[in-house]
């Protein structure tokens, strides 16, 4: 009886490995560069409130946006940037995004969410570009 749960616990110790490893890997998808990252998510957000409500890679892309706020607010939640009107407008911006797509995931970003969103990713590279 031992010896099969040794084996077991062996088993669940190597699974949980993997799956941190893979988790890791995933979240160096980022270059480390908040410049670079931001604008990069700027990009890919403005991509996806794009899309035409029957596009049919709407969901992919927009849980590739899901994925990618968590990662780069996971990334920047600390450090020197938290200071930056840059980064608390983004902020602003992934949160309600994130919001609509988590409790409305199969309706397009509303009108109004869509205007505000794009004046705040105005902001954020326009704050970008002035070192703030």
């Amino acid at each position: 009886m031992n010896r099969i749960l040794s084996r077991l616990m062996a088993i669940v110790l190597v699974v949980a490995m993997f799956l941190s490893s893979s988790s890791a890997a995933w979240a160096d998808s980022l270059t480390g560069n908040y410049q670079e990252d931001t604008l990069a998510m700027v990009k890919l957000l403005r991509t996806t409130i794009d899309l035409a409500p029957d596009a049919p890679d709407r969901s992919a892309m927009q849980d590739e946006a899901k994925k990618k706020i968590n990662e780069f607010a996971s990334r920047y939640r600390r450090g020197s940037v938290l200071k930056l009107n840059s980064y608390t407008t983004m902020r602003t911006a992934i949160n309600s995004l994130a919001g609509h797509y988590t409790s409305y995931p199969n309706r397009p970003v509303p009108a109004k969410m869509k205007k505000r969103l794009i004046s705040e990713f105005r902001q954020v590279e326009a704050s970008l570009s002035r070192g703030a």
